[in-house]
């Protein structure tokens, strides 16, 4: 488990994670930090849910700056698979047992109950929150499918958000799809790391993706530097108060932190 989340029902934990596989190896301007890289991708730790909490994919975006002020960029999309391990899936129904026993114990230790009460149901109240408690803090492994996170990032040079999201949708499409692409996914990932170059500075660029084409398009010498974020996300987020609030600090030269969970 990562943290001290114990009180959390066992779905509601986040636990450790760690890169599976990444490709390639090694670049000599880009050496793969790996745990900067697993903790970016998954801030908050490997999660589990059941077919019925929501599991659509979700993008999130992270910069790394390194000493000599270089940067990377990376995009993640972070998505759900089901749990074919018959292992963890008992793990997981231990783990409920073990919370619901000290959830139950709590129940009692706050109303003085006893077993006889609660069989007995003299007490509706005590019955009816321990009723609530294995209703909704509940794992059957023979009833329940279990799902845990996983990730799939690219990381580069230039922040080709749009781009990159487009790739990384499309890839996930083909991995879940039941009819496979025309060619191998690895041939997807070859084609975008070493056949598609960045785009001249002023030019753009169209390539293709698994299933459909892609442009990225790269400002020129004289133009505002690349930003490929959509401005209607941060009025979404900011709300317009707080928008204009945040260009005035900018216009003061003020420091800005932006802090979120």
């Amino acid at each position: 488990v990562a943290g001290e989340n114990f009180d959390q029902s066992p779905l509601r934990r986040t636990f450790k994670s760690k890169v599976l596989a990444h490709y390639p190896q090694n670049i000599e301007w880009n050496p793969f930090d790996q745990d900067a890289v697993n903790m970016l991708c998954m801030p908050k730790g490997l999660s589990f849910r059941t077919q019925a909490d929501n599991r659509d994919p979700q993008l999130h975006s992270f910069l790394i700056t390194r000493e000599d002020g270089s940067r990377t960029y990376g995009f993640v999309l972070t998505f759900y698979e089901e749990v074919t391990s018959k292992q963890i899936c008992t793990a997981m129904q231990t783990l409920y047992q073990m919370h619901n026993a000290e959830q139950y114990g709590s129940v009692c230790a706050s109303s003085s109950c006893s077993m006889d009460s609660l069989a007995s149901s003299s007490d509706e109240g005590d019955a009816t929150s321990l009723a609530k408690l294995q209703r909704y803090n509940s794992y059957d492994i023979s009833r329940d499918t279990l799902y845990v996170s996983k990730c799939i990032c690219l990381i580069t040079p230039l922040p080709f958000m749009q781009a990159c999201k487009k790739f990384l949708v499309q890839l996930y499409k083909a991995v879940t799809s039941q009819q496979p692409p025309p060619l191998p996914l690895e041939s997807y990932i070859h084609n975008i790391l070493y056949e598609v170059p960045l785009p001249p500075p002023g030019r753009s660029l169209k390539f293709y993706g698994v299933y459909e084409p892609i442009i990225c398009q790269r400002p020129g010498p004289n133009e505002l530097p690349l930003s490929d974020y959509p401005l209607r996300e941060v009025f979404e987020l900011l709300g317009l108060e707080n928008l204009v609030q945040v260009f005035t600090c900018v216009l003061l030269e003020m420091q800005i932190l932006l802090y979120s969970q």
